[in-house]
């Protein structure tokens, strides 16, 4: 078996599949991601004509329509695809139909963390996009659900004398920037952003999980039905506030690139420089002048 394949494609799908009815019941969680992403559009002066939704599970597609913009919505999931609205097209992230150029802007919600190839789908999506295109994406970064993972892990190890993975793993924040640079995005940057969840009880939080499409994929889980009391002991070893609700911040790498074009600023070569060290000093302020009419207010 490939070593590099870390999740099951088609347990995604079915999660997704399954989901699909009850997506509503988090779609506030969904689009406060997807609107602190999609705030990166009013820092930009350009307009955009037709962008492409990737997994944005019916709610990137209604923000994407409501500033003008043609908007395309795909899902590994058909079902998940078509809430989106407008048109829609089942499609693996891994293995992209789309023409290079298709697109001048692609948006990608807290979708691409159950892809195996991960590089090879950046460059794809690059690919689909037209000449100084815009790719936005945010990925779920570590520690998100270090606290479930931790307790998931010691319970199982307690019951059975081992344990499975349970959680997906998650890449840390200096990764996302890199993962840009190497798909040959242009300016690329990733900077983090926190949602803070709150949950009355540890089962509120594993439907949200559930009905997000946010099930175990991960390959080498373990397939047999788990022990009765598995969930249970994990759940009571979740740590909760002063309120007492278990609190789940979910961290979030922000990603923004470019698709190169010859218009764009260049950054300057290793020592390479527009203003001499020297120039650059004699225009600073004498701080001595400065002290002194700060003194000269001061009386």
């Amino acid at each position: 078996m490939d070593d590099s394949v870390i999740f099951d494609r088609r347990a995604v799908r079915l999660h997704r599949d399954r989901a699909a009815p009850h997506v509503g019941s988090v779609a506030d969680i969904l689009s406060d991601a997807a609107s602190r992403l999609l705030d990166r559009l009013d820092d930009v002066t350009r307009r955009f004509e037709r962008a492409l939704d990737v997994g944005g599970r019916s709610v990137v597609a209604p923000l994407l329509q409501n500033r003008g913009i043609e908007t395309i919505s795909c899902d590994l999931s058909s079902r998940m695809a078509r809430r989106g609205g407008g048109l829609a097209v089942a499609v693996d992230e891994e293995w992209l139909p789309f023409a290079p150029g298709s697109f001048d802007l692609v948006v990608a919600n807290l979708s691409l963390h159950w892809v195996n190839d991960l590089p090879g789908a950046l460059i794809q999506l690059r690919a689909a996009l037209r000449p100084d295109g815009l790719f936005l994406a945010s990925l779920p970064i570590l520690p998100t659900l270090a606290p479930l993972r931790a307790t998931l892990l010691e319970a199982e190890a307690s019951l059975t004398g081992g344990a499975s993975p349970r959680i997906s793993p998650f890449p840390e924040l200096r990764d996302c920037a890199a993962l840009l640079q190497r798909a040959g995005f242009a300016l690329p940057v990733a900077d983090s952003d926190e949602l803070l969840l709150s949950y009355a009880t540890p089962l509120a939080l594993l439907r949200d999980l559930r009905a997000a499409g946010e099930g175990n994929a991960v390959r080498l889980r373990d397939r047999r039905v788990p022990p009765r009391a598995l969930f249970a002991t994990a759940l009571t070893g979740l740590p909760t506030g002063p309120d007492g609700r278990i609190a789940v911040p979910v961290r979030l790498a922000m990603m923004t690139g470019w698709a190169p074009s010859p218009d764009q600023p260049k950054p300057l070569k290793r020592g390479q420089f527009t203003v001499r060290l020297e120039d650059a000093l004699d225009a600073m302020p004498d701080p001595s002048a400065t002290d002194e009419h700060a003194a000269g207010d001061d009386r």
